[in-house]
């Protein structure tokens, strides 16, 4: 017998609905709403296969001196936009390079007493 995630969907909430704990089917029915979703991810994601070793390490300008300047917006330490820092991961190997070879001439932007 085929068991997909829909079927082991029902036959978690079913062993929830013998708990004790659990008092009525209404909030079966809440936790089955809220939860299903995630539930099927997992599922789902749990049958991908993952790459053998570590992850791949990706460059980065950070010198965890994490500050952003108003005026600028820039960061004081490594001169990233809070954008480019929020979306590092995001960004191919190619575009991370050209933000990191932009970031020298990006400290003219930002005053130099606040650098310290």
């Amino acid at each position: 017998m085929k068991r997909d995630a829909s079927y082991l969907w029902n036959l978690t909430i079913s062993r929830f609905a013998s708990e004790p704990k659990i008092g009525s089917f209404a909030e079966i029915a809440n936790l089955s709403i809220s939860k299903r979703s995630i539930f099927l991810d997992g599922v789902t994601l749990s049958r991908v296969p993952r790459p053998a070793g570590p992850p791949k390490s990706i460059a980065t300008p950070c010198v965890m001196v994490c500050a952003v300047d108003g005026e600028s917006g820039l960061c004081l330490g490594c001169f990233r936009t809070l954008g480019e820092i929020a979306g590092w991961r995001a960004l191919s190997d190619a575009e991370r390079a050209a933000v990191m070879a932009d970031l020298p001439s990006r400290r003219s932007r930002v005053d130099p007493a606040k650098l310290g």
